[in-house]
């Protein structure tokens, strides 16, 4: 069969080699391997290397180049062409023909900044580029009559490739083989239900395998594939789609409303109604336009997102789109599926328990034969080949295969049939002992007993008839129980501490038994794991299924399509949902939850449709990517408090020198220097620092209740010293003394938001803001330094009366902060 072996429970372990074809008629031989056969269909041994290589030539080749990044030419275009760039730069080359380099300054520094950004997501493509080609599913391709493994771009015309469960089709093509072949188009047709596939059917890239196997010939490769479009347009690099990013985008689309008005008056101040020096007037316009601009914000939030992507990187994490980072940050609720993610894929038996007096030897046969007849065998199947190895005792040869029914998720079971030594026909399940059993059996008495302790339960049933007669299920005689122990993984329970302690709930969802499933959770530690809930008896009505989802902790029997519904039903109670799978049977729910995960040895179809992929394989990455999200939200909402409270008394400063008709107070040079000290510099230190605060809703209205009062507060303290300092100074270099107390108390207060924006405070947060403060006192102690930035504190009462203003410009700030805090929440 070319059908990938699933779980009988309703799990799937993917990651075991590919099979060749092999013949229904054939008999077992665990030593040679099988010969891909003729099928009667004329492409069934595939291309021959001339005719691969014709097609090469011709190019019909599938040379989509679908990346997992943007270009550098595009990386460049993003940093360099922005609206704030455009506006920073005329009046940047403005100044550089009308006042000294100091006042210039600030455009050499949007080049640095532009620059590091460039760099930083050159640096974040390079590691999702790699990453993506480490995770790429290869499809088998039959060419010369052998099957091997071949990246997806090499495919060409009239290539025959080869389909099990999991699969993803990866270009148009029609069906060559069937066997019992269904897919799923809903990522294409939106239609849930699988698509039964016979030979000559059509197959559309982009829907995936759910049951079955077989092959198609492709017909339509590179952009004339039907999906061809739409993966490389979902696999691009994205900064989109986030509430951070959309947050900023808006901050930002009103402060261009607020300073287009703002800054013309000030130009009509500064140039027509003061009669002042041009040059000069033209200096202090641009040093009153360029700080309204939060330029640093939009790249300091690029930075953030490739440094995270380039740490998780490092920990074989392949974060497909980027806002994926920040929005499990954000989730409440984690949808698990226990395989391979709290258990290993590996199990063992334990014990075989015969029923109804068969006899052990023939039973150990037919477990040995099932294990034989599967070339794609999953981890419960693979634990029978394993104790019951073909060739072993009693033998392995001698029964013959004519008949497989591949695993589906709906049944939970799979089966096979044999024609046996003596020439006996019989045919067998393996499945689900609560599926395959009828309700009140006393052996279902049994299995809940080893159930209750963690250990996993099939049964074998023997098939009086055919195998895909209708109701052979509920006909099938109880042969034996096969018992088998779970490995569970060494860090799943650290993993769920871990959500626990962050107040996002976990929830179990599996195709297993539900009591085999909460056993296991509860090794691991999980809260509430003895609230254990059978999907069968779940609710369908949506609100009441919300409710069975928020009161129990773990569910077992659980069908595709469920899973879909329960991660609907959650979302509808306003939860944030992240969905772990690496199943076929998981897609659909991954594709629906607010942020799929998928191992990465899953099926190609959950790789293809979940935004995060591990690599490898552990769940226990997870902790890192809510922690990097965590980091990258915590720390890029305390840096535009920064930037906007900037902004803010920037437009205050400019309103009031248009009301009051005096001069700007400040130069460019003057701004520069305290952006540098005061959110250049700290803000990359602190948009990079650890973070572990829960993330929080509604970034706009959480930066702005801050930024606000602190705006309006700053730009208060400064223009009082500002006014003071007029009727305080006179004569030739006022100007200059005046500008140096209002800076001086710019300083202060700004440096006080950023005392409070650093808290709760480590060694090296206060060694930053110290080192901040340190700097200016340099400044204003060095004379060549006092020249440079134009800078001189004169006598000792304006200054001290600077510096008095600005103590209870802060000890407002804190009590504003503090009432916002009482009021809204930190």
């Amino acid at each position: 069969m070319t059908q990938r072996a699933l779980d009988s429970s309703g799990e799937q372990t993917p990651g075991s080699p590919r099979p060749t074809k092999i013949d229904a008629g054939a008999e077992l031989d665990p030593v040679h391997p099988v010969e891909l056969p003729p099928s009667g269909h004329p492409d069934a041994t595939g291309l021959t290397t001339a005719e691969v290589a014709e097609r090469v030539a011709r190019g019909e080749v599938n040379d989509v180049p679908v990346r997992s990044s943007r270009s550098l030419t595009e990386i460049v275009r993003a940093n360099v062409f922005t609206r704030f760039n455009l506006i920073i730069g005329v009046l940047w080359v403005i100044m550089l023909f009308v006042a000294p380099i100091q006042d210039s300054l600030f455009g050499f520094v949007i080049v640095a900044n532009t620059g590091i950004g460039i760099i930083q997501e050159w640096r974040a493509k390079k590691t999702l580029d790699s990453l993506a080609v480490i995770g790429e599913a290869k499809p088998t391709v039959r060419r010369d009559g052998v099957a091997a493994e071949i990246s997806t771009h090499e495919i060409v015309l009239g290539d025959v490739v080869e389909l099990g469960p999991g699969d993803k089709v990866v270009v148009d093509g029609t069906v060559a083989e069937a066997d019992s072949l269904e897919i799923d188009e809903s990522l294409l047709t939106g239609e849930a239900d699988p698509v039964l596939k016979r030979a000559g059917d059509p197959v559309m890239s982009g829907s995936f395998v759910v049951a079955g196997g077989g092959a198609f010939t492709a017909t339509k490769v590179g952009r004339e594939a039907y999906a061809a479009q739409l993966a490389e347009e979902a696999s691009r690099f994205t900064l989109v789609h986030s509430e951070l990013r959309s947050g900023i985008s808006t901050i930002l689309k009103y402060v261009t409303w607020m300073m287009v008005p703002t800054a013309i008056g000030l130009i009509i101040s500064q140039l027509v109604v003061k009669d002042n020096n041009f040059k000069d007037s033209v200096a202090r316009t641009v040093g009153g336009i360029v700080p309204m601009i939060p330029e640093g914000l939009v790249l300091l939030t690029s930075v953030a997102f490739a440094i995270g992507v380039v740490r998780l990187g490092r920990k074989q994490c392949l974060v497909q789109e980027l806002p994926a980072i920040e929005g499990l940050a954000r989730v409440d609720v984690v949808c698990l599926d226990k395989t391979g993610t709290l258990t290993e894929g590996g199990m063992d038996i334990t014990e075989v328990r015969p029923l109804g007096g068969s006899d052990e030897a023939y039973v150990h046969q037919v477990l040995r034969s099932l294990g034989s007849s599967d070339p794609r065998p999953n981890a419960s199947l693979q634990a029978i080949i394993d104790a019951y190895p073909a060739g072993g005792e009693g033998g392995g040869k001698g029964w013959t295969v004519t008949d497989a029914m591949p695993f589906s998720s709906a049944r939970k079971y799979s089966g096979a049939a044999f024609t046996e030594t003596d020439g006996t026909p019989s045919a067998w399940l393996l499945g689900a002992p609560d599926v395959l059993l009828p309700d009140g059996d006393g052996t279902l008495t049994e299995i809940e007993h080893l159930n209750e302790q963690g250990l996993r339960v099939l049964l074998l049933a023997r098939v009086r008839g055919e195998l895909d007669a209708p109701g052979a299920a509920e006909g099938a005689e109880p042969t034996a129980l096969v018992v088998l122990e779970q490995r569970l993984r060494p860090d799943a329970g650290e993993t769920l501490a871990y959500f626990a302690q962050q107040n996002v709930a976990t929830k179990v969802i599996s195709g297993d038994n539900a009591v085999s499933v909460g056993a296991v959770a509860g090794k691991l530690g999980l809260a509430g794991a003895e609230n254990t809930l059978d999907a069968r008896r779940m609710p369908t009505d949506p609100d009441e299924m919300a409710t069975a989802m928020e009161e129990n902790a773990v569910f077992g029997r659980v069908t595709p399509q469920q899973k879909r519904d329960m991660v609907a039903a959650l979302q509808s109670r306003g939860h944030t949902v992240a969905m772990t799978g690496d199943g076929v049977n998981d897609v659909l729910a991954l594709k629906d939850a607010d942020i799929g995960v998928s191992m990465g040895s899953g099926s190609e179809a959950t790789r293809a449709v979940a935004q995060i992929v591990l690599l490898n394989n552990s769940f226990a990455t997870l902790p890192s990517v809510v922690a990097e999200g965590r980091r990258v939200i915590g720390n890029i909402t305390r840096v535009a408090t920064l930037f906007l409270t900037k902004t803010v008394y920037s437009v205050l400063l400019a309103i009031l020198v248009v009301c009051f008709q005096v001069e700007y107070p400040f130069l460019p040079r003057h701004l520069t220097l305290l952006s540098t000290l005061t959110i250049g510099v700290p803000a990359f230190f602190l948009a990079l620092a650890p973070n572990k605060e829960r993330a929080q809703p509604h970034f706009v209205r959480r930066v702005m209740r801050y930024a606000i009062p602190s705006g309006v507060i700053a730009a208060a303290a400064t223009f009082t010293t500002y006014l003071v300092a007029r009727h305080h100074y006179s004569g030739p270099g006022a100007l200059e003394a005046e500008t140096s107390a209002a800076t001086l108390t710019l300083f202060l207060v700004s440096m006080w938001v950023l005392a409070i924006i650093a808290r709760p405070y480590t060694w090296w947060r206060i060694g930053l803001v110290v080192a901040m403060g340190l700097g200016f006192l340099i400044v204003l102690v060095v004379p060549w330094l006092q020249d440079f930035f134009a800078l001189k504190l004169v006598g000792t009462t304006m200054p001290w009366g600077a510096v008095g203003i600005a103590v209870a410009a802060a000890a407002l700030l804190e009590f504003s902060w503090r009432l916002v805090g009482r009021r809204f929440g930190a």
